[in-house]
């Protein structure tokens, strides 16, 4: 395929939009594939995580031909925790489609994601998605993406993803709006490496966007190729395109996409963002800003003797996803697990049940917790990531937190409520911009609330409080600030009079107490009753600040008594108090995840 015959394209949306549902349409119409005599909606989520929940996980490209021409879409997840994914898939094309829910409008995300488009140059084509949903304003829709955005109306679709209408004029505009790629066949091979994952056939499959250059492929005579920044040479066992499932083929050239079999077993020899090329010499491309985890948590094996399954399995699923990050960490209770990096809650959950659910190992997971800046008054500098890490009072000069800019987009009618919760999460407020001001209908009017607060207010259940509020019209974008002096303390939890070092965590001192408070009254629920009363106490320092009991069973010692001295009732519950003593002294008290998970809660 020439390349003046090629177009490159990505879907961006806020969540929840129908991105997936559209690009279902455009195979069927394009390809003619037969996705829903498959029984199968949203053929390009592959995992089961995303079936069942509904939402793009992972990014995932896709070949059609229209009208002699080579699409190549690469779809992308809507979520604030994987907007990496989007960044990604934004770097290998020249066009996105921006889709806009008709019964939603425009939402947080909506607005983010086409300033990344936009800066890394993209021509976007504005289209307005589930026209077939009764009781939309077309309009309205219209008019925000006029002001808000700068599309002229005239340019924008109109499609419906679920019954295909108007999808075919979707598919021309790509072909008419969307430059084709640049580039030179006759050069040497640079190609950029998008994505990757682990075949157990063919090991490490790469994903790639050839910028310059050809790969040809013949069985024995294939010509080695080299990892640029890895410095790492090896020679495909197999090259081919996504179909959406992987179609072998003879070669690659400059404009297009798709993957290449390495053959390799080692994981760690392959990055997401290097340069391939067939010259050792090739400049190499400027690939991807790592991203930075937000938040941190630590997985420990529930089987001791699953560590190094976890280890291999952390290793893999870091090639699928280049955003996770893990180090080893040993608990004194739990064994030794791996302190690993996420860019959010959801994307800690999808790892979690990634991990239990493709490679079979069961965790306890500790809450989640962000990193934090200390100065220590020999005036070294040192970042922590867990409570453990804190050093003594005595010993710190000063302790910064990070603080991120958010911005939350809502009908004008929950800002009262929103702006109260921004400010009990120890927010700043910055700005309020109206978007639609001169909507006549106060109902449809909308606002972007913009706060500065602490990261740490965010990852407990922040996201889930403002959809509650907002009834679930509101929606949140976030960037990260800066690190700030605070007055932070570590709480620790004893169960037992035991320090269950796990459930430790940092708070502001001010917010210190009501926080344990409502921790032990959540753990409270959660562990399992004793023979034996179990205290439940949360220190700063050798200072008490909070204490629950989860009552003891009492067992009827009596029952078999029928009336007669009530001594020796009393004889009886004597001796069962004295053997709860002993028992208390050497119990072992299980504590369930959940209230590991409680911290979440509070």
């Amino acid at each position: 395929m020439t390349q003046e015959k090629i177009r490159n394209f990505s879907i961006i949306a806020h969540i929840d939009h129908g991105k997936s549902t559209l690009a279902d349409r455009m195979l069927e119409i394009a390809n003619g594939t037969a996705i829903r005599e498959k029984g199968k909606e949203r053929l390009l989520d592959k995992l089961d995580l995303e079936q069942e929940k509904g939402i793009t996980i992972k990014l995932q490209a896709c070949k059609m031909n229209w009208k002699g021409h080579e699409l190549n879409l690469i779809d992308t997840p809507g979520h604030v925790d994987f907007s990496y994914e989007v960044s990604r898939s934004l770097a290998a094309c020249e066009s996105a489609i921006l889709l806009v829910d008709a019964s939603q409008g425009i939402q947080a995300q909506t607005i983010s994601n086409a300033r990344k488009a936009t800066d890394l140059g993209l021509k976007l084509i504005p289209v307005i998605n589930k026209i077939d949903l009764p009781d939309i304003n077309i309009p309205q829709i219209e008019n925000e993406m006029e002001s808000l955005l700068g599309f002229s109306k005239d340019k924008i679709i109109k499609v419906s993803g679920k019954t295909g209408e108007n999808v075919q004029i979707l598919l021309d505009a790509i072909i008419k709006e969307s430059p084709p790629p640049l580039g030179d066949s006759n050069k040497p091979l640079s190609g950029l490496v998008f994505d990757s994952f682990y075949d157990e056939h063919r090991g490490v499959v790469i994903a790639v966007r050839l910028f310059d250059g050809k790969i040809t492929f013949e069985a024995g005579k294939t010509t080695p190729l080299y990892m640029i920044q890895k410095h790492l040479q090896f020679k495909p066992t197999e090259i081919g395109v996504f179909n959406p499932d992987l179609q072998p083929t003879n070669s690659l050239s400059a404009g297009e996409v798709g993957y290449i079999a390495t053959g390799m077993k080692d994981i760690s020899c392959f990055t997401v963002g290097d340069t391939i090329s067939d010259k050792t010499t090739t400049k190499p491309l400027p690939g991807y800003k790592i991203p930075k985890p937000n938040m941190f948590a630590t997985f420990f094996p529930i089987d001791t003797e699953d560590y190094e399954n976890l280890r291999i399995s952390l290793t893999k699923l870091s090639l699928n996803d280049a955003s996770l990050s893990f180090t080893s960490q040993r608990s004194n209770l739990l064994g030794s697990g791996f302190r690993c990096g996420f860019l959010g809650l959801l994307h800690m959950e999808i790892v979690q049940e990634r991990l239990e659910r493709e490679y079979g190992v069961n965790l306890i997971v500790t809450a989640p917790t962000v990193e934090y800046q200390v100065t220590k008054t020999d005036g070294t500098e040192i970042v922590i990531q867990t409570p453990q890490e804190l050093p003594n009072a005595e010993q710190i000069k000063e302790i910064r937190e990070p603080w991120v800019r958010v911005e939350i987009m809502t009908p004008d009618k929950y800002i009262g409520d929103l702006m109260e919760l921004c400010q009990n999460k120890r927010g700043q407020y910055v700005n309020t911009k109206y978007l639609n001001a001169n909507d006549k209908n106060s109902s449809n009017r909308y606002i972007i609330l913009e706060y500065d607060m602490p990261l740490a207010s965010l990852i407990s259940n922040f996201f889930d409080q403002i959809k509650n509020i907002s009834s679930g019209y509101a929606s949140m974008e976030y960037e990260f600030i800066d690190y700030f002096p605070s007055d932070i303390v570590k709480v620790s939890v004893l169960v037992n009079h035991e320090e269950i070092s796990a459930l430790d965590f940092l708070e502001v001192r001010q917010n210190a107490r009501t926080k344990a408070l409502k921790l032990l009254e959540i753990m409270k629920d959660v562990i399992p009753r004793q023979q034996f009363s179990v205290p439940l106490q949360a220190a700063i320092g050798s200072q008490i600040i909070a204490r629950e009991d989860v009552k003891a069973f009492r067992k009827d010692v009596t029952a078999k008594l029928y009336g007669g001295d009530y001594s020796r009732k009393k004889k009886l519950l004597e001796k069962q108090k004295k053997g709860k003593k002993r028992l208390k002294q050497i119990g072992q008290v299980n504590i369930p995840q959940d209230a590991f998970l409680a911290i979440l809660k509070t």
